[in-house]
């Protein structure tokens, strides 16, 4: 590979048509890789001098002082240190890009009720947008200066980015490709991500984004003031769910490049550029546990009821995002995928619920019944804390009166929610300027009638003979 180098490694993943690259393996490793023997230090992190002359340049993602296992950093290795550039100019702002979400904010909204989009539009074929261009906000909460929040955004696009970089100074960003491909380049290596697979780019890592495939639609959860994890299991024992073990980092890959490169930083919701005159992509090697990952949501073990009744959604939970309250996640990321459903004498789907957190949805591929119409690929829909929500009239029938045998749901499909203790506001963006917006149609529960009322004769019998009065007494 002219004019850069990749590592390999024992313990890695074999590359496929889909995707050229291999990567380590495992969720909150400490991993070490090296494109060229002998460059990381041994039993060191900042020797007098590295090999090649290369520079050492550490990167924390966590206080100094945190507790071992939240400790997270990273030490790299690279030819010209990041230091190295030529100031910084400050971008006009993209008014569809939104970091703060506080009411007071005139270009944020409230929304009562649930709210649905149809799919996002593609870039029209005589604009150039690339992936940084592309980026919409939808809704969030917080501000990245509290250090505690959500945003999220959809990203379109139909162009690579060339000689530029984006660093998000903000939060960690889960993104989720729903059409294309995306091959990312960090700082730590390469990686392909497709839909179906998640990628965490962590916060302050730089990376750019080629579209291998045309045109690019996707999903974006970024966090402030937090990092995911894995979450508990509890009597679930030691496995299920998304297991470690199918966490992927990238290795070590290196280029040599010394022309110009423009890299674009996101600073409290403000765009910022630097110039410098060297690829930001030129780690040669790097050990540590603050790095980039992606998972494929198809490895996912799905577990549920085998005996009676519906679980609470928190056994779909991928990852999670610990808030400043103890035992309140600022999110959760669950998925919906194909799976047995087994259980006797049960209402299956989704139970009509109000629940303390906010939802928001989006649809990889596939169906996925009993949502709005225009829930498709690429589509999204929304409920806030505590807003009544559940299945159409003609879902709660079907699954009323279903034989319940034991059936595949959800097969060729991968939907996914972002679910947040935290309360939403809605930018601009999604409210006026996306055109897609559209209620979700109350008409879809409009004959869920009173049928209790068809049955006040029977009612009457039945406390009449436990000795207690009928309803008509009761009406007085």
């Amino acid at each position: 590979m002219a004019p850069g180098a990749t590592a390999q490694t024992t313990f890695a993943t074999k590359p496929d048509e889909k995707d050229p690259y291999i990567y380590q393996v495992g969720f909150g490793n400490r991993f070490a890789s090296e494109a060229l023997p002998g460059v990381l230090p041994y039993a060191q992190n900042s020797p007098q001098k590295v090999k090649y002359e290369l520079y050492a340049e550490g990167m924390t993602g966590s206080s100094f002082v945190a507790p071992r296992a939240e400790n997270q950093t990273a030490w790299l290795y690279r030819i010209r240190p990041s230091v190295a550039h030529q100031g910084f100019t400050r971008l006009p702002d993209n008014a569809d890009l939104e970091s703060n979400f506080l009411p007071s904010n005139p270009k944020v909204h409230v929304s009562p009720t649930q709210l649905a989009w149809h799919p996002f539009n593609l870039p029209s074929d005589n604009e150039r947008v690339d992936f940084v261009d592309g980026l919409h906000t939808l809704a969030g909460n917080g501000d990245p200066t509290l250090r505690e929040g959500i945003a999220i955004h959809v990203y379109t696009a139909n162009a690579s980015m060339e000689n530029k970089a984006f660093c998000n100074n903000d939060g960690d960003m889960l993104i989720l490709p729903q059409q294309g491909r995306l091959d990312v380049q960090t700082e730590f290596g390469k990686m392909m991500v497709r839909s179906g697979e998640l990628l965490v780019i962590q916060r302050g890592m730089k990376f750019k984004v080629i579209l291998p495939d045309g045109p690019s639609r996707g999903y974006i959860q970024e966090i402030y003031g937090s990092h995911y994890q894995l979450p508990e299991l509890g009597p679930l024992g030691s496995h299920g769910l998304a297991n470690a073990r199918d966490f992927e980092t990238p290795v070590a890959h290196f280029d040599i490049d010394q022309s110009a490169w423009q890299i674009t930083y996101k600073v409290c919701g403000q765009l910022h550029a630097c110039s410098q005159e060297h690829t930001p992509f030129d780690v040669v090697a790097w050990h540590g546990n603050y790095v980039p990952y992606k998972y494929a949501l198809e490895k996912f073990t799905n577990v549920g009821s085998i005996s009676k009744d519906h679980i609470d959604p928190s056994i779909f939970c991928v990852l999670t995002a610990k808030s400043k309250a103890p035992g309140v996640p600022l999110c959760d990321f669950l998925i919906f995928s194909p799976r047995w459903d087994v259980a006797s004498h049960t209402f299956r789907p989704p139970y009509y619920h109000r629940n303390s957190c906010t939802e928001f949805m989006g649809l990889l591929y596939g169906t996925y019944g009993g949502r709005s119409d225009g829930f498709e690929p690429g589509a999204a829909s929304y409920e806030t804390g505590f807003c009544p929500h559940g299945v159409s009239y003609d879902e709660w029938k079907k699954a009323s009166e279903a034989d319940l045998k034991p059936m595949r749901i959800h097969e060729g499909t991968m939907a996914f929610m972002f679910e947040s203790s935290m309360m939403f506001t809605m930018t601009d963006f999604a409210m006026k300027r996306s055109g897609k917006l559209h209620m979700h149609e109350p008409k879809m529960w409009d004959n869920l009638k009173a049928h209790f009322m068809s049955h006040l004769d029977e009612v009457n019998a039945d406390l009449k003979a436990a000795g207690l009065p009928d309803l008509n007494s009761r009406s007085k």
